[in-house]
């Protein structure tokens, strides 16, 4: 795989993952700044990026100390845990077993949530600061860990930085044009995709980090990620027949409907 491939992929893992969290964070805080105003919402937005950029700047320069095949190893398993569990759920929703992510949804909770909280508090409306700053903080530390492991992984975490830059901007300048929740991203195939590549390069560096190689190298990652995606389509393909077949089963089995004779 040439070195140009490799930084593709990277990015492209980077910018899809952080688009769904971007996604989500938007959703929340366009409910609560829509709802009840956006003075407290920004506020909590603001604080959100600061507590984040502290983080950020306290754990960057510790990833570059660590042995890169101890790195490597930690950061595959923490990926396949993630990357496993996106996939387990992208696999059911696919398959009929879970609900569909529905931002619109989302977005109606939580604006009434917000409709019936009161306006008072600490930061003029505690409420709105709150819900503001956890929803940055939560899927920004989630941001974060992909671009600062991936980029470590790979020594290249400004390249890392770009693909997250880009699916920030991207996802905030397409809510702030709609002021909605972006109900028509397709959440739900790009989760399955995010769950893809994380199990890939969860599974490539795992193995690299505890002392393997790869037959080709690098070029090994297409190999993987063609597996797992093929493992995954196969399991939603065979999880969608027997969804199918149980719920012909529930309707055959159902009690008639009795009827009102007039």
């Amino acid at each position: 795989m040439t070195y140009l491939m490799r930084d593709f992929l990277l990015v492209l893992a980077v910018f899809v993952a952080c688009v769904v969290e971007s996604v989500e964070a938007l959703t929340i805080v366009l409910a609560v700044g829509v709802t009840r105003g956006w003075h407290a919402t920004m506020r909590g937005v603001a604080a959100g990026l600061a507590t984040l950029a502290v983080i950020v700047a306290a754990l960057g320069p510790a990833l570059t100390v660590i042995p890169i095949n101890a790195l490597r190893l930690v950061v595959g398993g923490l990926l396949l845990i993630f990357g496993l569990g996106w996939l387990r759920k992208a696999i059911l929703r696919g398959a009929g077993f879970k609900a569909l992510h529905d931002e619109d949804a989302i977005f109606q909770r939580q604006r009434e949530a917000a409709e019936h909280a009161e306006h008072t508090g600490l930061f003029g409306d505690s409420y709105s600061f709150t819900l503001a700053f956890k929803g940055v903080l939560l899927e920004g530390l989630e941001v974060a860990f992909i671009v600062l492991t991936f980029g470590a992984n790979q020594s290249n975490i400004p390249l890392a930085a770009v693909g997250a830059v880009a699916a920030v901007l991207l996802v905030t300048g397409v809510g702030i044009a709609i002021r909605a929740p972006l109900a028509r991203v397709p959440e739900n195939s790009l989760k399955f995709v995010v769950g893809v590549l994380l199990t890939s390069f969860g599974i490539f560096w795992g193995v690299e980090g505890a002392g393997g190689s790869w037959p080709g190298s690098d070029a090994a990652l297409i190999g993987i990620i063609a597996f797992v995606l093929g493992g995954a389509l196969a399991a939603v393909a065979g999880l969608r027949r027997l969804h199918d077949e149980r719920s012909a089963r529930a309707r055959v089995d159902a009690p008639p409907v009795a009827t009102v004779q007039s």
